[in-house]
């Protein structure tokens, strides 16, 4: 991924990489897991991928799996992946769509797509027992800007609380009403904390990403975001009215009502723990990060448009679609080839410089999330 030019006054004299164990140790994996991914808000994409009622998909978060379903009643809800009678799996499949229920195929035990238990084979010769009693067990779901949000505490922060920071700041870009014209799966052979300190600095585009620095100075922009879980800014598009596409040109329509000074820029934001948020005139382009050991990620990056620039002759989602795959590559790439070299006995932290202070940042919100500050 991509970065911007890092506001010198973040800048902290001294501060260095991070140690290779915590890309490396099955025990630093363990602990983030438990303390970040089961702890926090976890974006599971948009809730428009879950659109008709009985679709669902199935997500995975500290090791859990949890099933996201739209009810009968358009709410979304989300639930654990376990039967209440012996804990079996309930469903298998990435994504799909239930017809009329949830049933366990284990022994039958059937549920709405709600959550209630409506049949339990032989469990009315069982003194007292309720079906009431044993709906599946949810899980927090919470959206934001037409994300859906997940937390596994069971009395979590509400997310509007959680993202007071971000209240407002996206609503000009039209976030909730976009619609996704492509949606790509990686797998890459990295840590998780590398493709998040790889999207935060730029230092790296002149030499890896020789397209997009034709068409965006790495040393433009400035942050506004620069400590805490919320990071990111802005970087300059050096064509008047242009984009990051192959062309170079805008390949949609202006996603909202965008001023002036929005219409030659792209903005990035990373969204502490697992969303990528790259903000072009034309174009909304995120990325979700589900860690899958210490070292692999999968990565899934959709691109949003606004809904309108589907009836416009010769609309062509591909110019920017083909322009951040290639760009993508490259990075998970170096990410690989990152993560490959931290883990040789000759490693050591090296310095940041000040047009990594974004990357530094991210580092030391990680470092509170587990509960080792600097």
């Amino acid at each position: 991924m991509t970065g911007f030019l890092e506001a010198t006054e973040v800048y902290r004299e001294g501060q260095r990489t991070l140690p290779g164990h915590y890309y490396t140790s099955p025990e630093i994996y363990a602990v983030e897991q438990e303390r970040i991914f089961a702890e926090r808000w976890v974006c599971q994409g948009r809730a428009a991928e879950v659109s008709n009622p009985g679709d669902y998909v199935l997500r995975t978060i500290a090791g859990e799996s949890v099933i996201v379903v739209r009810g009968r009643d358009g709410a979304l809800r989300s639930f654990y992946n376990v039967c209440r009678h012996r804990g079996t799996r309930l469903c298998e499949d990435p994504r799909g769509r239930f017809s009329e229920t949830i049933q366990c195929p284990y022994h039958a035990w059937t549920y709405t797509i709600d959550g209630q238990l409506i049949g339990a084979p032989h469990m009315d010769e069982v003194a007292g027992f309720e079906k009431r009693d044993y709906p599946l067990h949810p899980v927090a779901l919470e959206t934001w800007e037409g994300f859906a949000f997940l937390k596994l505490l069971r009395e979590p922060e509400p997310l509007s609380q959680t993202f007071a920071p971000l209240v407002g700041r996206f609503s000009r870009f039209n976030l909730p009403n976009l619609r996704s014209a492509r949606r790509i799966d990686y797998d890459v052979r990295a840590n998780w904390k590398l493709i998040f300190q790889n999207y935060s600095e730029c230092l790296h585009c002149p030499v890896i990403h020789p397209t997009l620095a034709r068409l965006t100075p790495y040393t433009s922009g400035a942050n506004d975001l620069f400590d805490g879980p919320y990071l990111g800014g802005y970087m300059v598009i050096r064509q008047e009215g242009g984009s990051l596409t192959m062309s170079g040109r805008a390949c949609g329509r202006p996603v909202g009502a965008l001023p002036p000074e929005d219409r030659n820029r792209v903005y990035f934001y990373s969204i502490f723990p697992n969303l990528l948020l790259s903000l072009h005139p034309d174009y909304v382009m995120f990325h979700t990060l589900w860690p899958e050991g210490p070292g692999r990620t999968g990565i899934t990056c959709e691109w949003l448009f606004h809904p309108d620039s589907f009836d416009e002759p010769g609309f062509d989602p591909d110019d920017a679609v083909r322009f951040w795959d290639e760009t993508n590559r490259q990075d998970w790439h170096i990410c690989e080839l990152s993560h490959a070299g931290i883990a040789s006995r000759a490693y050591q932290p090296g310095p940041y410089s000040p047009r990594e202070a974004i990357s530094a940042a991210w580092d030391r919100e990680f470092l509170r999330a587990i509960g080792q500050a600097r």
